[in-house]
C-alpha cells in the first residue's frame, strides 16, 4: 500500500496519505440545523484521513432536504463547525466543508411550506423523509434567470463563513441530483437561454459558483464533486461522458486543489467509463470514489488512474480505516439502519481496531 500511504500535493495543503473521507450526510445537526457536540467527536475520530471531506451542508436557509443536514448561514452554525474544525485539527487532521443546495430535492414540509427551485419544473420521481414521515417529492418552481446571480453569492458567503469556522478549504456540491448537478444533467435542466441547451450553458451555474468560492478561498483551496452517471434523485444525462470531459476541462482553468469524480451509478441505470476521460482532459489532482477496495485504490494510484480515493461507508464503520488498511486488518460492517437516525449508534460508536 505504498501509494496510498504517499505524500500528496493537493493545492495549497500537503497531506500524509491519499485515503480520504468521502462527503456523507448522517442528520446528526439539532433542529437548526447547528453541528452538535457528537459531529466533532465523529470526525476527530476520523482525521487520520488524508482528507476529511464534511457532509452537504446547507449554503443560504430555506433549502433543508434531510431535515436534520448542518447549515452554514448562520452564526450559531459557523460556531458549531468551529467545535467540529478544532476538534479534527487537535487531533492531527485537515477538513474541508462541501457547501451545497439541494434544489429540488427539498420539500415544503422541511422548509416552513416553501416551494423548492430547480432549473426546470420536473419533480423526483422518489420521497423523501420528513417530520410528518415519507412524502413524495413536490414540483419544483423553475428559478427565472435574474434569480440566479442570487444563488451565486449565497454559495460566496457560505465560502466566507466556512473560513471563519476554521475549514482548510471548501468542496462545491455539483453531484447527486442537487442544484447544480440539477442544471448541469439535460435529464433535469430543460431551459432555453444562457443556462440550458448546450453543455457549456448547463455548467454556466456550477462553475459561476466556483469562481465565486475560489474568490474567497483561492482556488487551491477548493475543489468541486460531481457524479456524471448517478441516477439518485432521477437524474439522467444524454451524454455522461461528454458531459463528465466538459467539466474536467473546464475545470482546469481554475486550478483547483481537486476534482472528486463518483464513477459510477447507486442504481446501475447508467453505466460507462467516465473515469478515463476524465483522466486524459484534467491536468490536476483527481479523486475518485463510490466501491473502491483499498486494492484496488492502491492500484489506480500506482498506476496514475487516481491521485486519492475518497472512501464512503467503510470510513464511516472505521473511525480509523487507514490504520486498518496499513495493517491489512478486518474493517467493522457498517450499519445502513443507523445512517439517518439521530443518536451516537452508529455515528461515534464503531470501535477502532484492538491494539
Amino acid at each position: 500500500m505504498n501509494s496510498l500511504f504517499s505524500p500528496l500535493e493537493l493545492g495549497a495543503l500537503t497531506v500524509p496519505n491519499r485515503i480520504f473521507m468521502a462527503p456523507l450526510t448522517r442528520c446528526r445537526a439539532d433542529a437548526e440545523h447547528v453541528p452538535t457536540a457528537m459531529m466533532a467527536e465523529h470526525y476527530a475520530q476520523r482525521a487520520s484521513g488524508g482528507l476529511l471531506i464534511a457532509e452537504a451542508t446547507m449554503a443560504m436557509p430555506g433549502n433543508s432536504a434531510f431535515w436534520r443536514e448542518p447549515g452554514i448561514h448562520s452564526e450559531a452554525q459557523v460556531a458549531g463547525w468551529k467545535r467540529v474544525t478544532d476538534a479534527v485539527h487537535a487531533a492531527g487532521g485537515r477538513i474541508f466543508l462541501q457547501i451545497w443546495h439541494g434544489g429540488r430535492a427539498c420539500h415544503p414540509l422541511l422548509n416552513d411550506g416553501a416551494q423548492p427551485v430547480a432549473p426546470s419544473a420536473i419533480a423526483i420521481d422518489d420521497e423523501v423523509h420528513t417530520p410528518e414521515g415519507k412524502k413524495p417529492y413536490v414540483v419544483p418552481r423553475a428559478l427565472r434567470d435574474d434569480e440566479l446571480p442570487g444563488i451565486v453569492e449565497g454559495f460566496r458567503h457560505a465560502a466566507e463563513n466556512a473560513r471563519a469556522a476554521g475549514f482548510d478549504g471548501v468542496e462545491v456540491h455539483g453531484a447527486n441530483g442537487y442544484l447544480l448537478d440539477e442544471f448541469l444533467r439535460d435529464g433535469s435542466n430543460k431551459r432555453s437561454g444562457p443556462y440550458g441547451g448546450p453543455i457549456e450553458n448547463r455548467a454556466r451555474l456550477m462553475f459561476e459558483v466556483v469562481g465565486a468560492v475560489c474568490e474567497v478561498w483561492g482556488s487551491e483551496r477548493v475543489g468541486l464533486r460531481i457524479s456524471p452517471l448517478n441516477s439518485y434523485n432521477s437524474m439522467l444525462d444524454s451524454d455522461p461522458v461528454a458531459l463528465a470531459t466538459f467539466v474536467a476541462r473546464r475545470a482546469n482553468e481554475y486550478k483547483l486543489a481537486y476534482l472528486h469524480v463518483m464513477r459510477s451509478d447507486f442504481f446501475q441505470q447508467q453505466k460507462g467509463d467516465v473515469m478515463t476521460p476524465v483522466r486524459a482532459a484534467y491536468q490536476g489532482v483527481l479523486v475518485g470514489n463510490m466501491g473502491y477496495s483499498a486494492e484496488e485504490a492502491e492500484q489506480a494510484i500506482a498506476t496514475g488512474k487516481l491521485d486519492a480515493v475518497a472512501f464512503g461507508t467503510s470510513f464511516l464503520a472505521n473511525p480509523d480505516l487507514p490504520a486498518r488498511i496499513k495493517a491489512g486488518a478486518a474493517l467493522n460492517e457498517p450499519d445502513p439502519a443507523t445512517f439517518y437516525t439521530q443518536g451516537a449508534e452508529g455515528y461515534t460508536d464503531y470501535p477502532a481496531m484492538a491494539a
